[in-house]
């Protein structure tokens, strides 16, 4: 596929976004969506925000950051890198045709391609990789302090 072509597809993705720029702004737009959609704060440490896009019409979401930032969930004993963008179509309890997110699995790196919600009780989240095997962690591994204290009452 030609770049002209990737890049008209990318434009598609994006047409009639909200967008923000600046760290403190996307990191704030990006805590919303996640809590919006059901999922917990901590689920996307991202570092060093340069901006935000959201498509409310289809759910595109997409994240940039300056550089390529690796996060280790000591819980999960797995370190997940995120790349210096990542997208995803948001919708409640789920998060699909994710980019820019690998898991590093024994020695290998597993793209992440989807996140869900997986139980009626939102007790556990199910990541799946890309030949549709996956795993499932609590959900409580991915809340904030504040958000484990505010579930214990």
């Amino acid at each position: 596929m030609s770049s002209g072509m990737q890049k008209s597809i990318h434009e598609d993705e994006r047409a009639g976004a909200e967008i923000s720029y600046g760290a403190e702004e996307c990191y704030r737009r990006i805590v919303k969506l996640l809590l919006d959609s059901g999922f917990p704060k901590g689920l996307l440490p991202l570092k060093e925000l340069e901006e935000f896009g959201y498509v409310c019409k289809t759910g595109f979401a997409w994240m940039k950051q300056k550089a390529p930032y690796e996060h280790y969930f000591t819980e999960t004993k797995t370190l997940v890198s995120y790349g210096t963008e990542v997208t995803a179509y948001v919708e409640k309890g789920k998060m699909k045709k994710i980019s820019g997110i690998k898991g590093k699995q024994l020695f290998l790196w597993v793209p992440t391609v989807e996140m869900s919600i997986e139980d009626r009780d939102r007790k556990k989240i199910y990541f799946k990789g890309p030949v549709g095997i996956g795993k499932s962690y609590p959900i409580t591994i991915f809340m904030t302090d504040e958000e484990k204290e505010k579930a214990k009452t």
